[in-house]
Order: structure tokens, then sequence, then C-alpha cells
């Protein structure tokens, strides 16, 4: 599933094709994706130029000056640059053509992904309530600290809730959670300011390596069948149950905190 490391890939693969470009047609062949997509989005980019790619928390916003067509990639969607005569392949659902001769074109298999509107001057719904950036300035310890105040929820929920940071899916958080030594079964209001302020700095540098590795690898978005560069994760605790923490030995353990598995080590984490 695209996380926030994967969705900046795009981001940056996609934008040095499609900026200052003329949006000339939107082709909706399936319309039915997580939402419906309306009539909306077609007369907000046909005939005009986009003039800022943009990633919100695991969104992609094309800007022009009428608002922004808001891209979720859900579980399984891509998006590619593509020639204008580039054949279908299954799951093709929707095509940007952009006045350089070439196409923005969005697959998903799933449809678990979206294509909806942001007039100017608005903020979407679904971005109103998101907490802030991990690599703006008022993502920090303090920051999570007191937010986390009186929160009996583990403190693993608490880091993955979208409304205090966006972008720390299951692998980052617990990651990050190991690199700051906390249990992640902790309750949220358990947890020291110091921890967290090392919490802060692992979630950076844990994405920022994710973002680095992406933009490395970042394979040909002008092909159909490119790949973007995903995170080749140096996982220290994510996936290893029963295999040896590398810092002290133990074995990694694996616990379900609601409906997902996390793991961790009961030896260096506390």
């Amino acid at each position: 599933m695209p996380e926030l490391p994967e969705v900046e890939t795009t981001r940056r693969g996609i934008a040095p094709h499609v900026l200052g470009r003329r949006v000339d047609a939107l082709i909706v062949r399936q319309p039915q994706l997580r939402w419906a997509i309306s009539d909306a989005v077609g007369a907000g980019l046909i005939g005009r130029v986009i003039e800022r790619v943009e990633r919100r928390a695991k969104y992609l916003l094309l800007h022009n000056d009428a608002g922004a067509a808001i891209i979720h990639l859900g579980m399984s969607g891509s998006l590619r640059v593509l020639s204008s005569a580039t054949l279908l392949r299954p799951h093709d659902h929707v095509d940007i053509v952009i006045d350089s001769g070439q196409l923005l074109r969005f697959n998903d298999p799933r449809r678990f992904g979206s294509l909806l509107w942001q007039p100017r001057g608005s903020t979407h719904p679904l971005l109103v309530d998101l907490g802030p950036e991990p690599f703006d300035a008022a993502f920090s310890g303090d920051y999570l600290y007191q937010r986390a105040t009186g929160r009996r929820a583990a403190v693993k929920h608490f880091l993955m809730d979208q409304r205090i940071v966006v972008g720390v899916g299951n692998i980052y958080a617990a990651e990050a959670l190991f690199g700051a030594a906390i249990d992640p079964r902790r309750a949220a209001g358990r947890v020291s300011r110091e921890r967290y302020g090392m919490l802060a700095v692992f979630v950076r540098q844990i994405l920022q390596a994710a973002i680095d590795r992406g933009g490395t690898t970042l394979r040909d978005f002008l092909k159909p069948d490119g790949e973007p560069g995903y995170f080749e994760q140096e996982l220290n605790v994510y996936g290893r149950e029963n295999e040896p923490c590398k810092v002290c030995g133990q074995p990694i353990r694996s616990v379900r905190l609601g409906q997902r598995s996390s793991f961790f080590c009961g030896r260096c984490q506390r």
C-alpha cells in the first residue's frame, strides 16, 4: 500500500512532466472508484494550467487557478506520465491529457483510490482534520507530548492517528518506536517528553530515508510498466517475529494492536 514516501516519490516523478502544462482533456473510463468521479473534476481541470504539484499526507494535489484535483492512490493505485498513443492496460481508469502530447494515467486494480475536486479557497473535508506533516516545524517532541496528555490509547495507535501527524504507517511507526525505545503498547499519556523528543527525530529520519531511497531507485515514470522506487526496508523489527533483535539478540515479538500486527523488542523497548 503506498505510504507517504511512495506518494512523495510519485510526486517527484510526475511533477517535471506536468508543471506548466495545460490540461486538454479528462478521460474517465471507470468513474466508480472509492467515490464516484464528479463532473466538477473535469470542469476544474480542462483548459487550465497545472501550476503546482503538492503532496498532503498521502494525497496528491494538482493545483491550478480554479482549485486542485485531489488524487489518492488507495491500496494499489499508480500514476504514470505516458505518450497519448500508449495502449491501455487493465484497470487504466483515468487519463489526464496534457498539451505536451502526453497524459497522466491513473491505474488502480482494486479501485480504492480516488479523484476529487477542491475549489480554490476551500479545503476538502478529507484534508480538514489532518495533523501536521512530519517534516513541518509544528511537529516535535513537545507537540507529541502535549497532544498525548491524558491519552490511554497505545502510543502506536496515537502515532498512526492522521489527526496527530500524517503519513506514519504501520511499518514506519514500528521502526520509529524501536528507535526511540518505546513499547508500542504503552499508553500514549505515559510516555515522557524526552522519549517523545526521540520519537519525533526517528519518525523524520525513517521517513526521510525512505524518500531518499525512493528517489535514488526511481524507475521510469514514462513507461506503462514502470514501478515507483519503493523503499527497500532495512528493518529492525517490522516483520521479524522470532528473529533476533539487532541490538540485544532477544527474539522480536509480535502482538495485535487493533487490527494490525505490532513488532517490537521486549528488552529494548519499554
